[in-house]
């Protein structure tokens, strides 16, 4: 999923009110598995329990101010875009094992194809990563890519280190040093709730973004920067909220695209093709 050109460029006052008001009205729709819209008054409710001002957001006349009418065009594109295109979208452990191995059948790759951390029975290949890994050798015509790197993200100016990531990334192309394009995979198909584990893995990419934008805005150097994500129980069942924050931060400029489980078939063949015009320009 790329982002939407509407909520691009947005100030932080924007997205403080939309943090703020998903805190105070929640994220989902009690009883019924969806992500919600606030209405315009569970908006103001909930900014006024929160100890929050409202007269941004609410119109003297009682109604919305613009900035209140904005906040609510994003809750709604928010929530259709989770609803409709992401939950369809995501898989299962037996659905995300059944594309593995027709992918492994038909590219018979030779890339590293990694096992999960699990033990016993749940000791599977990691299915999301593989597939990965699997498009984009298929995809990148022998081009060099590091689908493991051991070692911490690096941008160079004069053969000397610009900014270093504080933590590796799940994969660089074509190189950990000066890569045109970082990505990250958050596969959960075994996990029985939302644990801290996950919440982290969300932070982790947060952390990521926000040194690749300060690099981007303070250097005019720039890397794109993808997250891979999967598991339909783990996600859906458990962590809408924070697919909603994830759908924030592609918005806030902190990921370049958002690939939810089958998507990376249909999305990330045509974007390795882009890295391969970026490295012939």
């Amino acid at each position: 999923m790329l982002p939407s050109r509407r909520f691009l460029g947005r100030p932080g006052s924007f997205w403080a009110n939309v943090r703020s008001i998903s805190q105070a009205v929640g994220y989902t729709a009690r009883g019924e598995g969806v992500v919600k819209v606030p209405s315009a008054a569970e908006m103001i409710r909930g900014m006024k329990n929160a100890g929050l001002g409202t007269a941004h957001i609410a119109a003297a006349s009682g109604g919305l101010t613009s900035l209140g009418r904005e906040l609510l065009d994003y809750f709604e594109y928010r929530s259709k875009q989770l609803n409709e295109y992401v939950e369809p979208r995501l898989m299962d452990a037996e659905q995300a094992e059944f594309l593995f191995e027709e992918l492994r059948a038909r590219l018979k790759p030779s890339c590293p194809l990694p096992m999960n951390k699990q033990r016993g029975a749940k000791r599977t290949p990691a299915f999301l990563t593989g597939i990965v890994n699997m498009l984009i050798e298929g995809s990148s015509r022998g081009h060099p890519c590091e689908y493991d790197p051991r070692q911490l993200t690096s941008f160079t100016r004069g053969g000397a280190p610009l900014r270093t990531l504080s933590r590796r990334v799940d994969g660089a192309f074509p190189s950990a040093v000066n890569p045109i394009a970082v990505w990250e995979v958050k596969e959960y198909y075994y996990t029985t709730t939302f644990g801290s584990r996950v919440a982290d893995g969300v932070y982790e990419t947060l952390l990521d973004g926000m040194e690749l934008k300060q690099l981007r805005d303070d250097e005019g150097v720039s890397a794109l920067h993808y997250l891979m994500i999967d598991a339909h129980f783990t996600w859906w069942k458990c962590g809408k909220s924070y697919l909603c924050r994830i759908i924030d931060m592609l918005h806030m400029e902190y990921i370049d695209e958002v690939f939810f489980g089958r998507e990376v078939v249909e999305r990330l063949p045509g974007v390795v093709e882009s890295w391969l015009e970026s490295v012939a320009g």
